[in-house]
């Protein structure tokens, strides 16, 4: 998932607007929509482990409180 697939998907999309290649057009345009999915995903695994790890703690919080 770097930003080098982006710049590549933006290359082939101006390159196939220039020679007029529907194809390398249509490639480009997918592999930028590929990363910008990659990086949404990416972004949902880092919130969810956020999640889990305040889960945890409230968990930890609430066994030290039930022994009290």
């Amino acid at each position: 998932m770097s930003g080098l697939d982006k710049i590549k998907g933006k290359a082939k999309e101006a390159v196939g607007g220039v020679t007029g290649s529907d194809g390398l057009r249509a490639e480009g345009q997918a592999q930028q929509l590929k990363h910008d999915e990659e990086e949404k995903a990416a972004e949902a695994r880092r919130l969810a482990e956020r999640h889990e790890e305040r889960a945890a703690r409230h968990a930890e919080k609430e066994q030290r409180h039930q022994g009290t």
